[in-house]
């Protein structure tokens, strides 16, 4: 069993405020602005929590698609993986869109949609936003 930590620093009202997010475990990253503009309007240099969720959500699918292919006998030479998680206010976040470029010696088209299927299952992220989150999935061979 293992156990990350990051916290988070917020001072002020919710629209006014503004806060910080620091990654303790690793320490990689530390004091990171975050706001609710940054979350429900435009970025402008800072983070969010969705944002990070699309991170965890890409690794966390590159990991576990990496497992996929191997347990298949391919070795991914590359995976190109991207997050968007969406957030609206009022209702909280709707869904998680995967979008992954694979390249991976003989691969083809049905074992594409194999790996990448079991995959998006097999995600522990994946699986904390099950049932809560629509999540998507875009596969095409690089």
């Amino acid at each position: 069993m293992t156990d990350r930590t990051a916290s988070a620093v917020w001072t002020g009202s919710l629209f006014e405020g503004q806060g910080t997010v620091t990654f303790d475990s690793s320490g990689l990253a530390s004091d990171v602005p975050v706001s609710w503009p940054a979350r429900a309007e435009e970025p402008n240099g800072l983070t969010s929590p969705e944002e990070l969720i699309a991170a965890a959500h890409a690794a966390c699918f590159s990991m576990a698609l990496s497992k996929q292919l191997a347990d298949r006998g391919n070795t991914a030479e590359k995976l190109e993986t991207s997050a968007t998680v969406t957030f609206v206010p009022g209702t909280g976040i709707t869904t998680s869109a995967i979008t992954v470029k694979v390249t991976a010696p003989g691969l083809d088209e049905a074992g594409l949609t194999e790996t990448t299927e079991a995959a998006k299952s097999g995600c522990p992220v994946s699986g904390a936003l099950a049932g809560n989150v629509e999540i998507t999935l875009d596969a095409s061979l690089g």
